[in-house]
């Protein structure tokens, strides 16, 4: 069963990656949804120009980063009263109906990430009705409950939309040749739209809902595909098995020429120390340059600890194996090393299938870094550099690890992206949590998972200790770690990328922060990470009061 489950599924690929090939020239919701499970898409820089971009309910008042007043203002939502608040683009009426504009973009575009949370924190409901229009109609092509419509119980199916920690998410790719605006038939609470804005003259073929129905097969193998990762079976496996002594590495040498790394594992014998995800770290380099040095947790997505979790591109299990199914391509050479930092030796069982690559100009290297510190203040509150990069590349995904040392919520941060050199980021967020595809975060300490993001650890809880359906209190004190890695809404950038994320705490403290940072880039692209082994070995200590805290 297993066997023709993989064949089958080798098959669809094959079949839509032809399709791809043929219809190259013209954007469909076809060909998105399968650049959304191609894996070989993403390692090279995009062939349809076009810039991330996002729409979201992020404070008006934040200008400028020289009136920090107006930049942490924490007010992203809408108050009637306050016209100051009024986080949205403007109010028209239609036949008599007022509706709240929330996007209106003018040109070629596809919306391929929409969020919304539960409007009330304990039910996930609303009676505000959303509404779609494309090219100029002034008929919506898509209209519904605002959170039913995008949360995967309405008409885009599971997992393409599903209900998060107490919000509505969607990765259903929405292409329109001519522009898009978004409207709400009552005051919004929170959003957040993101989609491409393409080159003009773009080709594309607009959504529309006959095309949704005549792509429903695809969207369900879509679907299946990214619920079910598969093994990379195909190629060249290159093992390491053994121990590593304590401050040593140990390598891999990977054959020589044009080739890629398809999955990556590697399982440690022993994570009852749950600093061993911290301290132990994979360095990789291509043609002779490093482009990967990240400690093995925030690589994977465990965070401090063995935090089981299962995603598109990265996955860990019960038993300690952890996967990644990043494509990884090299002209030459290319070497992984595992490094222990720890005090006591380690052994490691290491596995990397290396398959074909055809380089080409569009080809890139695959980056992950790491940058971490103990301890960072949340007063004043300020923005935490996850990474700057100078050069031509597409960001592609990060895992944060943050140490709370009290109960109260920690992450009301915006994260903030600015494209090369935009004098303001393009991408404005309403919140940490928000940005990891979840919401109310103070009250969602339990664990999930989904194929593009996750929270495999909060407080005490991950996929191995549940937290009870009923149990009330918000402590989010402890290690919490969020994921969000990216396929239609990877981030392309020609010249530079800055992303930083606000420290916005509830309660003045000390927190410890530690991220890895994934992206494509050209051999010359560079970034502002360095090797922090130091830093990596400053893990931040839990609360003296936290359960089973043996410090």
């Amino acid at each position: 069963m297993r066997a023709s489950k993989i064949v089958l599924g080798i098959a669809f690929l094959m079949i839509t990656l032809t399709f791809s090939a043929q219809n190259k020239q013209q954007i469909s919701i076809e060909s998105l949804l399968t650049d959304m499970v191609d894996r070989d898409a993403v390692a090279r820089f995009p062939e349809a120009n076009f810039k991330l971009k996002q729409e979201s309910s992020y404070n008006r008042a934040s200008k400028t980063p020289s009136e920090p007043e107006g930049w942490f203002n924490n007010h992203d939502y809408n108050k009637e009263e306050k016209p100051e608040d009024h986080n949205f683009i403007r109010t028209e009426e239609k036949n008599g109906q007022k509706e709240w504009v929330l996007m209106d973009h003018v040109g070629p575009g596809a919306i391929v990430r929409t969020w919304m949370p539960f409007l009330s924190a304990q039910e996930p409901n609303t009676d505000i009705i959303i509404k779609v229009y494309l090219d100029g109609s002034d008929k919506p092509v898509l209209e519904g409950n605002m959170l039913g419509l995008l949360d995967g119980t309405g008409l885009i199916p599971y997992p393409l939309a599903h209900q998060s920690l107490r919000s509505a998410v969607s990765f259903f790719p929405i292409p329109y040749a001519k522009g898009c605006k978004i409207t709400t038939s009552k005051k919004p609470f929170f959003y957040q739209f993101t989609y491409r804005a393409y080159d003009d003259l773009t080709p594309i073929k607009t959504f529309t809902k006959a095309d949704f129905d005549k792509a429903l097969p695809l969207t369900k193998e879509v679907g299946d595909l990214l619920l079910n990762p598969r093994s990379t079976t195909i190629g060249e496996t290159i093992s390491l098995s053994g121990k590593v002594a304590t401050k040593k590495e140990k390598s891999i040498i990977l054959p020589e020429g044009h080739a890629a790394i398809k999955e990556l594992t590697l399982k440690l014998d022993d994570y009852k120390n749950p600093e061993i995800t911290r301290t132990v770290v994979l360095k990789i380099e291509f043609d002779g340059q490093q482009t990967v040095w990240c400690p093995i947790g925030d690589f994977f997505g465990s965070g401090i600890g063995l935090n089981p979790v299962n995603g598109w591109y990265t996955s860990v299990s019960g038993d300690g194996t952890m996967t990644s199914r990043w494509v990884m391509p090299y002209q030459k050479s290319g070497k992984i090393s595992v490094i222990n930092l720890g005090k006591k030796s380690i052994k490691v069982d290491l596995k990397a299938t290396v398959g074909a690559w055809e380089w080409d100009d569009d080809s890139m290297y695959f980056n992950a870094a790491w940058n971490g510190q103990y301890p960072v203040a949340t007063r004043p509150f300020s923005d935490w550099n996850y990474v700057t990069l100078k050069g031509r590349g597409v960001y592609v995904g990060d895992a944060l690890t943050v140490m709370n040392p009290v109960k109260r919520w920690w992450g009301e941060g915006d994260e903030k992206i600015w494209v090369d050199g935009e004098d303001f980021p393009s991408i404005f967020g309403t919140g940490t949590e928000d940005y990891y595809a979840y919401s109310w975060g103070g009250k969602s300490t339990d664990f999930y998972e989904h194929p593009f993001h996750a929270q495999p650890k909060c407080n005490v809880y991950n996929k191995l200790n549940r937290k009870p359906q009923g149990t009330k209190g918000k402590n989010t004190s402890g290690y919490s770690t969020e994921t969000r890695t990216r396929a239609l809404d990877v981030m392309p950038f020609s010249s530079a990328l800055q992303l930083d994320m606000e420290v916005w705490s509830w309660t003045d403290c000390e927190m410890g922060y530690g991220v890895g940072v994934y992206w494509y880039g050209d051999r010359e692209t560079t970034s502002n990470r360095v090797n922090k082994e130091k830093e990596v070995l400053n893990v931040p200590p839990l609360p003296k009061d936290f359960p089973n805290n043996k410090k």
